[in-house]
């Protein structure tokens, strides 16, 4: 009596889980197409914008006015009045030298080494150039001066109406980046170049610090990869401090190699940015000349076996100088000249193009050192000036 409503409870219920199973089977069917369709879709439509990015790239590259040509009775060393910031004495509470551009000219004209006519004037980077590597965000967080005021370490900048902080600080810096970008053209044309100014590497594509508001270096190589069919640069930093903006911009970039030697108890102790330096050379406080030219060598020797590259930008700080606040390091003013003559044989040698990066140095002395060791260049018959003194 009480099996046949237990049998037909339990019939009711299986049909009627069947029921549900079957609607939900059916319901998600179109569900799960939907969902491959819109990954599909989302997979195409991010590869579309990747590319319709490189192309935005391509065009503000192709279109830029920063490449001009450049008469050979001009030396491919780069220099403007404009690099120097002068800035109602507040320049002056930053250790940089900011005027330590027109000095090292001033220094290579006086000893008679270089005709003042004979020095190119690069353009200043507009706005477009910039958005090849930076995004627009960043690029209007400078229109704050308290951004700007971090980036360079001078905090009453902050207060300072941005159109003057425009003029008188990022005005000279995107004249520098002119420079820079400028140089690798006249390096694959006559073997090297100097840019006076440059060598911005704490600037990244999004974030800026350290003295450096724009990323000068990727710029350059950016350029290189589009306008001079370039496709493999070798990136030789030897700035006392570790080169961390170029070094996320091109994380991971098997185009680009780096060879970083630098002081790694000090700024920017950026240690993400030092899983992506292809060779690390680390060189305490406190080294002497006579070690840190013989881990250059090694280095140098290292680099020469790991990567064939078509373009060299080399990045010479001399705040590696003993005395320097900043770099702590003790190499003696000879020392900074053997180091830049290794560097350019290095380059002559295996006959790459190469371009100089003055980058960073905090001693008034830094000037004529990096004069004495342009000259010594052109006595070894590394570069060639107008009327330079041969060995």
């Amino acid at each position: 009596m009480n099996f046949i409503p237990k049998l037909v409870t339990e019939s009711t219920q299986y049909l009627r889980n069947s029921f549900i199973l079957l609607f939900i089977s059916v319901a998600t069917v179109p569900i799960l197409q939907r969902n491959h369709s819109s990954q599909t879709s989302l997979s195409m439509s991010s590869s579309s914008s990747s590319s319709s990015k490189d192309d935005v790239q391509r065009n503000r590259i192709i279109s830029s006015k920063l490449y001009f040509d450049v008469p050979v009775s001009k030396v491919p060393l780069i220099y403007s009045e404009s690099y120097d910031i002068a800035f109602l004495g507040l320049e002056k509470l930053h250790p940089f030298d900011s005027s330590k551009w027109g000095r090292i000219c001033r220094f290579l004209t006086s000893f008679g080494v270089l005709d003042k006519k004979c020095i190119v004037e690069p353009l200043e980077a507009s706005n477009d150039d910039l958005l090849v590597v930076h995004s627009e965000s960043y690029l209007s967080s400078l229109k704050e001066s308290s951004n700007v005021a971090r980036i360079t370490e001078v905090a009453p900048v902050a207060l300072v109406p941005n159109f003057l902080v425009q003029q008188k600080v990022l005005f000279p810096f995107r004249k520098q980046v002119g420079g820079t970008i400028l140089a690798a053209k006249l390096a694959k044309e006559r073997g090297w170049a100097i840019n006076v100014g440059g060598g911005f590497h704490h600037c990244s594509a999004e974030n800026g610090g350290g003295f450096c508001a724009y990323a000068d270096i990727s710029l350059c190589i950016h350029f290189a990869f589009v306008r001079l069919n370039v496709s493999r640069v070798m990136i030789i930093d030897l700035d006392a401090h570790q080169g961390n903006g170029h070094e996320m911009d091109f994380a991971n970039d098997k185009r680009v190699y780096i060879l970083d030697m630098y002081n790694p108890g000090i700024y920017p102790l950026d240690y993400e940015a030092r899983n992506y330096i292809n060779q690390k050379v680390e060189v305490k406080s406190g080294t002497l000349t006579e070690e840190y030219l013989q881990k250059l060598d090694e280095a140098l020797e290292v680099a020469r076996h790991r990567f064939d590259p078509e373009l060299i930008v080399y990045n010479a700080g001399t705040d590696i100088l003993e005395g320097d606040p900043l770099g702590r390091l003790q190499i003696s003013p000879e020392g900074v000249a053997l180091r830049d003559e290794k560097v350019f044989r290095f380059a002559r040698e295996k006959n790459i193009p190469i371009i100089m990066l003055t980058s960073g140095g905090y001693m008034k002395s830094s000037a004529r050192v990096i004069a004495d060791s342009i000259v010594n260049l052109s006595k070894k018959c590394l570069i060639e000036i107008n009327d330079s003194p041969k060995a």
